[in-house]
């Protein structure tokens, strides 16, 4: 007998579906959790805030790499490799353990 899965129904609220630009992920991780702070760094600005924080268990950070690498590879497929622009340096201050 073939097992029923059961459906989940995602919902998404307009203000959520337009998103938040971000060009600087932060990660950070301890034994039970990994962190990841997304920010919007504008050129000749030396203040940044971060936009939105996102906290995941440790399955759930390595089951995103795998999604982000799948879909990667996906996109890439379909539309050429994605060039890894060499980018300066950013100096971060961010609380005593921040990294980028």
């Amino acid at each position: 007998m073939k097992e029923q899965q059961e459906q989940i129904n995602i919902e998404l609220d307009e203000k959520t579906a337009e998103g938040i630009y971000s060009n600087l992920a932060i990660i950070n991780h301890s034994p039970s959790e990994f962190v990841l702070d997304f920010v919007s760094i504008m050129p000749g600005v030396p203040k940044a805030k971060v936009k939105s924080r996102i906290v995941l268990t440790p399955q759930h950070a390595k089951r995103l790499l795998k999604a982000m690498s799948e879909n990667i590879h996906r996109f890439e497929v379909a539309h050429g490799e994605i060039k890894d622009v060499e980018q300066v340096p950013i100096p971060l201050n961010f609380g005593p353990a921040g990294q980028a």
